[in-house]
């Protein structure tokens, strides 16, 4: 088996090019680190499974100043709907994207991709993970292509390549969990009557229907027949799809001219340890949960955030190798709660009985009336509200995500925390009037709000350290 030349062999090597590896090569690559993308399908796909991208996710695109431009690609919601009339009211979060954004996942992987190759990341299509070992010096990947077999070298390794990882397969590791949904069908069609509420989304006694936009005028239909055991490989019956359609929403919207489709199994399944030595793994191949609430994706681009300035910091001498520890250690948890939030959602949605539904909806409406209630739901939802544990003793705003602060502007400098974090490095957030020295790695400016407190902002936007009353 052949070996890479040294000149081109990266210091990290990132497998899978979905949203998650692709947000983790485009950021490793702009902090100077040489990182190469490996990826099984030989061309990009225009087929999507995600449309969902929740508040803070758009504030890390932001970040990067990415998040406008994925605006234009889609539909923009402030509520996010459930099933009858469950609803989350967004519309108040405390960040600049108060609401859903619905996009095609392919959108994201356009924008993440220009970026990563614009950065310098090499991505290389067509490469299949057959092989790993790592030792004290790095990791060995062996991999497979049209040309044969071959071998890359790199001092870590990050396996972001979804639920059926070759890498986590490759290091042997668990990935327990069980299905929740089996036999879910999906279509890619036309509509003659779309509908006006969008997503559009109910559930009953036969099952649930959902239904959401590409934004070009095609839309992407998701349904389940409840008792249906149908395996993976068997054909969408577009008759049984139209006929679910009209039982669960009422109507089949004129469904016409499908151009794709499929069926899948929904699993709740997370790795009990996101770090293996030099090799990590993000997203789906280190958890993996139902659609509901369109969390998957985000907790995976999220991962990526967390991870890669991480990276960057231990490999260019700026930080010791425990710093890696706390990407499980924040995580981790986090991959749990999105686990346990997603399962609720669709437990409740599969309610099968008169009674029990009759429950749920009473449920939800009382929910829905204590603003305490939706706003603690919008912000784990959103991702707005998960803050990283601190340490004892610690100031209360170490480990919290800042929000989009607004700065002193001075000539050519950011006008908000979110622009400055875009240079990649940590942000220092000082108060008015007063000073402070010039720190290698860290950009200082000045908030423009009258609140006393100091931050030391983190690349991925949480607080490092904190000084003064809370702001």
């Amino acid at each position: 088996m052949s070996s890479t030349h040294t000149d081109h062999a990266p210091q990290t090597l990132v497998v899978g090019a979905g949203p998650t590896g692709l947000l983790l090569a485009g950021d490793l690559a702009a902090a100077g680190v040489p990182v190469t993308l490996v990826e099984r399908r030989a061309r990009e796909s225009n087929l999507t499974r995600a449309f969902a991208v929740h508040a803070r996710t758009l504030e890390v695109l932001d970040a990067r100043g990415l998040a406008e431009e994925l605006l234009g690609t889609g539909t923009f919601q402030d509520t996010l709907r459930f099933f009858g009339r469950a609803r989350v009211d967004l519309s108040r979060l405390p960040t600049r994207f108060p609401g859903v954004l619905l996009t095609p996942q392919y959108e994201i992987e356009r924008i993440l991709e220009r970026r990563a190759v614009e950065a310098g990341a090499r991505i290389l299509r067509g490469t299949e993970v057959v092989g790993l070992r790592q030792d004290a010096g790095g990791v060995d990947v062996d991999v497979r292509t049209e040309a044969g077999e071959r071998r890359l070298r790199a001092a870590y390794a990050v396996g972001a390549d979804g639920v059926h990882s070759g890498v986590r397969k490759a290091l042997g590791m668990p990935f327990p969990g069980k299905s929740v949904l089996r036999s879910v069908m999906l279509a890619d069609v036309l509509l003659d009557t779309p509908p006006t509420t969008l997503p559009a989304f109910d559930a009953g006694p036969a099952g649930f229907a959902f239904v959401v936009p590409f934004g070009d005028g095609w839309y992407r239909v998701i349904a389940w027949r409840r008792g249906c055991e149908l395996p993976s490989d068997a054909p969408v019956d577009m008759a049984d799809l139209r006929d679910l359609m009209r039982t669960v929403l009422g109507t089949d919207h004129g469904m016409r001219d499908p151009r794709w489709t499929s069926r899948f199994h929904s699993d709740e399944r997370q790795v009990p340890h996101y770090r293996d030595g030099r090799v990590f793994l993000a997203g789906d191949a280190a958890h993996v949960h139902s659609p509901a609430g369109g969390m998957g994706m985000n907790a995976g681009i999220q991962d990526a955030a967390n991870l890669g300035w991480k990276l960057a910091a231990v490999l260019q001498g700026r930080a010791g190798d425990a710093l890696l520890d706390s990407y499980h250690d924040e995580r981790h948890p986090v991959g749990k709660l999105v686990l346990r939030l997603s399962g609720a959602i669709v437990r409740a949605a599969l309610l099968g009985s008169p009674v029990a539904r009759g429950l749920r909806e009473a449920a939800t409406a009382a929910a829905g009336a204590v603003p305490f209630v939706t706003r603690r739901g919008g912000l784990l939802v959103s991702g707005i509200g998960i803050d990283y544990p601190a340490p004892p003793g610690a100031h209360p705003w170490t480990g919290r995500r800042v929000p989009d602060l607004p700065l002193r502007e001075t000539a050519g400098g950011p006008s908000r925390l979110y622009e400055a974090l875009r240079a990649g490095s940590y942000v220092r957030v000082l108060p008015r009037g007063v000073s402070a020295r010039e720190e290698e790695g860290v950009v200082t400016v000045t908030r423009a709000d009258a609140r006393p407190t100091t931050l030391l902002v983190r690349p991925d936007g949480h607080v490092a350290e904190a000084s003064g009353t809370t702001a």
